[in-house]
């Protein structure tokens, strides 16, 4: 009951104006006659039309707005600037429109008499449209969305919390922002944390001597990462043997993130998991295997040793 008011609010004056101009444009010719006042028709046309087609721009823009904003509570939640595109772009056109009323021109004249100007401002904000048309495919194409969690070539990551015209902000995991041109965005890789699901598969790798059989490490990896109590249970986490090498045999312990916000609290806990199985059981730890690389500068030249640990 409340949405439906909320709605009828909104729509209700934008309907009124655009009935009331729509009204006086085609009735007040009979209006003037039936008054007998002797005053030119085009003013009262002009201002007549441009009202309509702005108020029909206006109306056209909410009811654009409502239908996002019901599409934004069934799935993630609509950019703000796909709205802003749409209202401008009927904006514009009831500018158009109004002018072609003022000076009486058909619409392919004024389009071939303004290329000129159109080409001569484009040339000098060049790459300034360049963020904004990237910020049009953005809003079109959704690659992401406010609330998603992205990362931007595997380096910039963080929380969408505004896409623009021009940019988009992140809020990343250390409580600062990153704002970035979407041409930017547009011409490097992207990776959405949050679309299709929020959660998702990751793995952290580690290394166990030959003395452990492989069927042993296997089950006590998985066993240790199932005993974290922040990933997601199902599915289970699962361990496959990466390489066997001269160091250790290495592995891969996968699980699955509830969502990227936890994603380094859950490696955390993996390891955490996996250390006190290997502790507790006194099994050979992977530092056994490592090495140790130390730099030393030497005479002004730097050298680099290789030891065992």
């Amino acid at each position: 009951m409340n949405n439906l008011r909320s709605t009828l609010t909104r729509v209700l004056l934008p309907v009124l104006f655009t009935s009331a101009a729509v009204a006086s444009y085609m009735l007040h010719p009979q209006a003037l006659a039936w008054l007998e006042f002797d005053v030119s028709e085009k003013p009262i046309r002009v201002l007549t039309g441009g009202a309509a087609y702005f108020s029909a721009a206006w109306l056209g823009g909410r009811l654009v707005g409502l239908a996002l904003e019901r599409a934004g509570r069934k799935r993630r939640q609509v950019p703000k600037l796909l709205l802003e595109l749409v209202s401008a772009a009927l904006f514009i056109a009831a500018t158009i429109a109004t002018v072609m009323l003022v000076i009486g021109q058909s619409w392919s004249g004024a389009i071939a008499g303004s290329g000129l100007v159109i080409a001569v401002i484009g040339f000098a904000l060049r790459s300034t449209l360049a963020d904004v048309f990237a910020g049009i495919a953005v809003g079109l194409e959704a690659p992401y969305r406010i609330g998603d969690w992205i990362s931007i070539n595997d380096r910039t990551r963080g929380r969408v919390i505004e896409i623009g015209w021009r940019t988009t902000r992140l809020f990343t995991r250390n409580d600062t922002y990153v704002i970035l041109p979407n041409s930017q965005i547009a011409q490097q890789a992207l990776t959405n944390y949050s679309a299709p699901n929020r959660k998702y598969r990751a793995q952290v790798e580690v290394v166990l001597s030959h003395e452990l059989p492989v069927a042993v490490a296997r089950e006590l990896l998985a066993d240790a990462a199932a005993r974290s109590p922040i990933i997601v249970n199902v599915p289970k986490p699962d361990v496959r043997v990466a390489s066997y090498d001269i160091d250790g045999i290495r592995y891969h312990v996968r699980f699955w993130v509830p969502s990227f916000a936890d994603d380094i609290d859950c490696r955390d806990a993996i390891f955490g998991q996996i250390d006190s199985a290997l502790r507790d059981g006194g099994l050979p730890l992977p530092a056994t295997g490592l090495r140790l690389l130390s730099e030393r500068v030497t005479g002004g030249a730097q050298r680099r040793e290789i030891g065992d640990a």
